[in-house]
């Protein structure tokens, strides 16, 4: 059993695959693209983490529930992505995983996805915690909910768990401190979103070409050069689509996010 464990959560105890990490630029170039992913597919689940702290009576014990939240999900990730590094290797899961982030694809482009969000049931019934605890308990459930899409897809970008847990790191602290300003960015630039959720099936792709029958394997370093190819024909495609825009329909654009913010 010691050995087992061993297997899976030693990589993150070697001193030396930290260092060859934080020194090489290629891997954090794939980092980024790690935290990309994880903000552009998250940050709404971050307003509904912070939505659940809203029954708490005061701000300090909202930031305080966030806090264990955090730490929480931190602790979580660690243990799910030694898991991931060992169950990635076997085929089986590889394909269910491809067909996992395909189907993800393809309830977003079809319009049919139904957020993780339907899970967030208001309990008025008698608690069995305080609630304080209560609430800590519920962002830990959905943290747990939540991260598995993007352990899935980190794991297929990267079989390395040390540049897996620092992108799932970086990213769970950004997409608490900025979900606001990603939200923001996201109503400015909306094809974001869609490139997100692109950038997701090829992931799908290169996680089922890594199977042995196949035996294709798409470099991470590759990967994270086409995400950084993505932004920047993202923002191109922005700019000629809001050049093609009528003045009087971005008053009204502007005038819609106004109302969001006031609402």
């Amino acid at each position: 059993m010691l050995h087992f464990l061993g297997q899976l959560y030693g990589p993150f105890f070697d001193l030396h695959n930290w260092a060859t990490v934080i020194s090489t630029g290629d891997d954090w170039l794939i980092i980024f693209s790690l935290v990309l992913i994880e903000c552009l597919l998250s940050v709404d689940n971050a307003v509904v983490l912070a939505a659940q702290t809203q029954s708490l009576p005061t701000q300090a014990l909202r930031e305080k529930s966030l806090f264990y939240g955090i730490w929480g999900a931190y602790i979580f990730r660690f243990i799910i992505i030694g898991l991931g590094t060992y169950l990635i290797n076997f085929w089986e899961i590889k394909v269910v995983g491809s067909l996992y982030l395909a189907f993800l694809v393809f309830q977003f482009f079809t319009r049919t996805r139904v957020k993780h969000t339907r899970k967030l049931v208001s309990d008025r019934k008698k608690r069995i915690f305080p609630l304080f605890w209560s609430v800590v308990i519920q962002i830990e459930m959905m943290d747990i909910v939540f991260s598995i899409d993007s352990v899935l897809a980190s794991l297929a970008i990267s079989s390395n768990p040390v540049i897996v847990l620092i992108g799932g790191m970086i990213g769970i602290l950004a997409m608490r401190g900025v979900a606001e300003v990603i939200m923001k960015l996201m109503r400015r630039i909306p094809e974001l979103e869609p490139m997100a959720y692109c950038l997701i099936g090829l992931i799908a792709v290169k996680l089922f070409l890594s199977i042995p029958a196949i035996d294709i394997e798409i470099p991470a370093t590759l990967f994270g050069l086409i995400v950084v190819g993505a932004i920047a024909l993202t923002l191109v495609i922005h700019v000629i689509r809001n050049r093609h825009i009528k003045p009087a329909d971005k008053t009204e654009v502007k005038s819609s996010d106004h109302s969001d913010v006031n609402g």
